[in-house]
């Protein structure tokens, strides 16, 4: 065994967490091994030799990679590997990086690229959280500067019982899906969905995931004990305190008027201008070469004024940079029913932030089909989120979505999923929302939510309640932090935090929390959730003025779908061989169907008629013969003891010579013959499945006679006279 083998293992949440390091990807900075139950991560980081020069940006990399092996799973598709990274992939090296990165140093500009390698797949235990641990301990044990170490967990709800780490079965049956990051004395990252839990439940859901990351600390810290390397002189991108002073001294009283312009595409021409001026003084006033060495610094020192004075603004006067107050919300506007010939739209704009949302219904073949590592489902509600540069008055490719996308995407379904109708006998459609940010000045995932939930109701969908999201801030001064509701992009990107809550008025659906600081106390959780809680019934009330509750009805133009079940040993007989049947129901009722394995049939079309037909046709061949009920038929064989008759598709009976007439037969061809119409009740079920039928008693038993002598059987199982 190799010597510099590490390795370690405690129990934690019922289960072994085992760490190692020394036997795979030694040419890494850092690079350990983790295992949880079946589930097996390796975690590698690898810095740069130097930095990147001319970036005023940390440049991390996580990627999130998962081996379809790791499940005993071929790739799909023509080449049968792996290809681009799958949503959920993307989402888990968001939620990695998110963490991670305000723990390296200000003005640390090397590469910093953590791999997550998804080996093992139990299909019990994520493997998201182990990447956390695994980066946390790669970082920790490399020559790469990192204020660390930092571990997470996820958290369930399930009855009244907090579960840490619970398997994929426990969620299943847990009101809240909770991953939270953090270090011994702070909480550094936050992803929740969750079913209507409130901002008590959710707070004890943290201080739970806290004192598990604690735990999961200390067996980190023995283990990075004994695999630590010392850590290397890396070069830092520190601005000379001089030449801050000398920018501070030139823009700041032109900085603090620009900061009054209350519109965002004004005050941001107005600091540019002030860009470009002191660019200009600069480049006047220091030789060429100088110049260019410090170029980047310069503007790194009027981005730092610039974030310097807007938080003084604000922690001074409580007074922001668009003129509101701390707790105030911008504008509000929502318009319905914005485009003509879509199942559902709806206009939300607050202040300069706005998102066009559409809903679009679908049959079950529209539902979204997700082969991950986990066993391939459907999704039967999902919802895209498209962030066009014109959004901030900017050009730049169109291409598919990035990360950002993925993610604010992901956020706003979350918020929405609680409310979305599961009984699919009372509404059986595919939805597919899709918010389109027209204009963003921050928050855009929380417009995406209200514009989601009006634009739903605009189209029928009966959603238990109206959802709303807002985004508060946080500016934090040594020990003194302001809360900030609804803020906009520059209070995002100059702040400490971005904490965004949707939920109903009965609860929290979602909730996410991004830092730039190590790391905050459960006090300023409490005070933003309670700000976020006035902000999103206020919200709400706005959204209640619009459209107090979902239309009855869906839109004209949607398809119209109905749910009917069969017994699953019948369903090849509405399909019939080769589906002929099904293709002539089809062709003949304009109808679109869909059967499912265990028997539920979705009939959809734009007119009703068709889809009643349609249903009329498919009841008729699985319909069950019922005793006493009289069916019309036609005679398909007579023999000398009676007659068989089909009196359902494919299914006959037989009327025996004695049930044919309220009197003595002597002979069935006097009666009826091959091709005749008539009426039957059904007398008998034997246990074979065998019908007996009756003609007597019936009024008008024979409907009309088939055109041939009455005394001929023209039976094809009997021989022709």
């Amino acid at each position: 065994m190799d010597s510099n083998l590490i390795r370690m293992e405690t129990e934690f949440a019922g289960r072994t967490l085992t760490l190692e390091t020394g036997r795979m990807a030694k040419q890494a900075n850092g690079s350990v091994l983790v295992q949880y139950g079946g589930t097996v991560v390796l975690v590698t980081a690898t810095a740069s030799k130097t930095r990147r020069e001319g970036i005023d940006f940390f440049p991390l990399m996580v990627d999130f990679i998962e081996k379809m092996y790791a499940a005993g799973k071929i790739p799909g598709g023509f080449f049968k590997r792996e290809a681009k990274p799958s949503t959920t992939a993307t989402l888990a090296a968001r939620l990695i990086d998110r963490p991670l990165r305000p723990l390296f140093p200000d003005g640390f500009r090397n590469e910093v690229h953590i791999v997550v390698t998804v080996l093992s797949y139990d299909k019990k235990n994520s493997p998201e959280m182990l990447g956390m641990i695994g980066a946390s301990v790669a970082l920790s044990i490399s020559d790469i500067p990192f204020h660390g170490p930092i571990s997470g967990v996820n958290v369930g709800f399930v009855g009244d019982e907090f579960i840490i780490n619970p398997t994929e079965e426990q969620y299943e049956n847990s009101r809240l899906d909770l991953a939270v990051a953090g270090k011994e004395n702070a909480i550094m990252m936050v992803e929740a969905g969750a079913y209507e839990i409130s901002e008590a439940q959710m707070l004890e859901a943290l201080d739970k995931a806290h004192e598990s990351i604690r735990e999961l600390i200390a067996f980190e810290k023995e283990f990075i004990a004994k695999a630590a390397k010392p850590k290397a002189e890396f070069e830092l991108d520190i601005i000379d305190e001089k030449l801050i002073q000398d920018v501070h001294n030139e823009v700041s009283k032109k900085i603090e008027e620009a900061l009054n312009i209350a519109e965002k595409l004004e005050r941001n021409s107005a600091l540019d201008t002030i860009k470009e001026e002191l660019i200009t003084h600069f480049d006047e006033s220091l030789p060429e070469e100088e110049f260019i060495q410090k170029k980047g610094q310069i503007l790194q020192a009027f981005d730092d004024t610039v974030k310097k004075l807007m938080r003084r603004k604000i922690t001074e006067t409580d007074k922001r940079v668009d003129g509101r107050g701390l707790d105030d919300i911008r504008d509000i506007t929502c318009e319905i029913d914005i485009l003509p010939f879509t199942h559902g739209s709806a206009l939300f704009t607050r202040g300069e932030t706005q998102s066009l949302g559409v809903v679009t219904l679908g049959t079950s073949s529209d539902e979204k089909v997700i082969d991950e590592l986990d066993e391939e489902y459907k999704k039967k509600f999902y919802l895209h989120y498209n962030f066009p540069p014109f959004s901030v008055g900017e050009t730049g490719f169109m291409r598919g979505p990035g990360r950002r996308e993925l993610g604010h995407g992901n956020l706003a379904e979350r918020s929405l999923l609680p409310v979305i109708p599961t009984d699919e006998e009372k509404f059986p459609y595919t939805i597919r929302i899709v918010s389109e940010i027209l204009e963003s000045n921050g928050s855009s995932s929380m417009a995406t939510v209200c514009s989601g939930t009006l634009s739903l109701m605009a189209a029928g969908v009966p959603i238990s309640r109206p959802v709303a999201g807002v985004a508060n801030g946080l500016i934090l001064e040594g020990d003194k932090f302001v809360i900030l509701t609804d803020i906009m992009g520059m209070e995002d990107h100059y702040g400490d935090m971005d904490f965004k809550v949707a939920g109903t008025d009965q609860g929290i659906t979602a909730l996410q929390m991004d830092i730039k600081v190590e790391g905050i106390t459960r006090d300023i959780m409490a005070v933003a959730l309670e700000k976020a809680i006035n902000a999103r019934f206020f919200i709400l009330d706005k959204i209640k003025e619009t459209i107090p509750e979902p239309r009855s009805e869906i839109s004209p133009i949607a398809p119209h779908i109905e749910v009917m079940r069969v017994k699953p040993d019948r369903i090849g007989e509405i399909i019939g061989p080769q589906g002929k049947i099904i293709k002539a129901i089809i062709e003949e009722t304009g109808v679109a169907i869909d059967i499912e394995d265990d028997g539920t049939v979705r009939i959809a079309s734009p007119d009703r008629d068709s889809i009643q037909k349609a249903r009329e046709k498919i009841e008729a061949i699985v319909e069950e013969p019922e005793i006493g009920k009289i069916y019309e038929g036609v005679v398909k064989s007579v023999r000398d003891f009676g007659a068989f008759v089909e009196f359902l598709p494919r299914q006959e009976g037989l009327v025996h010579i004695s049930n044919l007439e309220n009197k003595r037969t002597e002979n069935v061809a006097d009666v009826i013959g091959f091709g005749d119409k008539v009426k039957v009740k059904v007398i008998g079920i034997d246990k074979d499945g065998k019908v007996q039928l009756s003609m007597k008693d019936i009024d008008d038993a024979i409907i009309e006679r088939n055109n041939r002598p009455r005394r001929r059987d023209f039976s094809p199982n009997k021989k022709r006279y």
